[in-house]
């Protein structure tokens, strides 16, 4: 498995991904001992101003890991059971049969069978998860909305059930992550966003990493651009967005350096235990949002090409803005990547995102980056 990388293979790469449409996007990669740090674009399309590798970031749903982990906390210490109906914590959101038959490893691992409430939060979504046959009308409308999370799991508790509660494949859901935040919250007495700082950021020693409460992403940052398959042209900046609508599910801000740090010390035992962190490595498998069929674990999911070593980490998309972060599985090799567009594709009469030149070049990028 070659451990050695090409700084100018590396920046070519990168590049080429910006030539092929992308506005900017920045990332490092790490090999043993070598550290690359590249960028390419611009942060912001009307003053010109580069991105860097330093920028902070929304990651969408690389926060999963990071919630995961600190439930498998309280797991270890014995505050929480893994295989205990969520109904025996938090019975007022999830009453009935189904809070007895949905178990906290359920929730995680998407397997509860709870519908995703965004569709019912965003009403221009209805059709959600399948996003190519939605518009992205309400953007506006909630950008600085305060919602609440009680309200938001109970538009996915009462919605269809999406499936049978550890029926697999399970579906991706953010329902179940805004209850593990809800659950934090009950056995610590300290609100889920503390809870993740206190003991899973602040114990990574992540220096540009937090769950904001404001709308603003705090330090230099990017802007971030939603085209929503061409319908939003020029692509609009999202960059300001109150994330309550995703709290504990993908509302982090990172950099790509505290994302490698991250996996990195997660992946050799000092995040959560060595039993705890084999839990997050047992897979089921999960329909993703985009309909893909995927091996996912507990807030961590494989990711391999045919012949490859397998990496684990968790990708993540925000209004605007894209992450991916992967370690292999021996720490040896890492990626953290992000983008400042989302959505770049466009529909077909049919309704199917068509191929654009940066799915392809972001592939080379990863192949390059991942396998050297």
């Amino acid at each position: 498995m070659p451990n050695t990388l090409d700084p100018s293979e590396l920046d070519a790469a990168l590049e080429n991904v910006h030539r092929a449409g992308m506005p900017g996007l920045f990332a490092e990669v790490r090999a043993g001992d070598q550290v690359w740090r590249g960028a390419a674009g611009v942060a912001d399309v009307a003053t010109g101003r580069p991105v860097t590798a330093g920028l902070r970031h929304r990651v969408g749903s690389i926060t999963k890991t990071f919630t995961a982990a600190a439930v498998l906390q309280q797991v270890e210490n014995g505050e929480i059971g893994l295989d205990t109906p969520i109904g025996h914590y938090l019975p007022r959101l999830v009453p009935g049969a189904r809070g007895d038959a949905i178990t906290v490893r359920m929730l995680i691992n998407h397997t509860s069978g709870l519908a995703e409430y965004l569709p019912y939060a965003y009403p221009a979504l209805r059709a959600f998860p399948d996003l190519a046959k939605t518009g992205p009308e309400s953007f506006d409308d909630h950008r600085f909305t305060r919602f609440e999370a009680a309200d938001l799991i109970g538009m996915g508790v009462t919605a269809p059930a999406a499936g049978t509660p550890g029926g697999t494949p399970g579906l991706y859901s953010n329902t179940g992550y805004l209850l593990l935040g809800e659950l934090l919250e009950h056995v610590t007495g300290t609100p889920a966003d503390k809870v993740i700082t206190r003991d899973v950021i602040e114990r990574a020693g992540l220096l540009d990493t937090e769950l904001p409460s404001g709308t603003h992403v705090g330090g230099p940052h990017s802007r971030l651009y939603e085209s929503w398959f061409g319908m939003i042209d020029p692509p609009r900046d999202y960059s300001e967005f109150d994330m309550s609508w995703v709290g504990p599910a993908a509302s982090l801000v990172s950099t790509v350096a505290d994302l490698n740090r991250f996996y990195r010390k997660l992946l050799a035992g000092e995040i959560v235990d060595r039993s705890s962190l084999a839990q997050m490595q047992r897979t089921v498998q999960v329909i993703s949002q985009e309909g893909k069929l995927i091996d996912y674990g507990l807030g961590l999911h494989p990711v391999d090409a045919p012949g490859q070593a397998t990496f684990w980490g968790h990708g993540g998309t925000v209004w605007g803005g894209g992450a991916l972060a992967v370690i292999r599985a021996d720490g040896e090799r890492q990626l953290a990547v992000a983008v400042n567009l989302q959505r770049w594709n466009r529909l077909d009469s049919a309704g199917v995102p068509q191929p654009h030149p940066i799915d392809q070049a972001l592939a080379a990028f990863y192949q390059v980056a991942m396998y050297g």
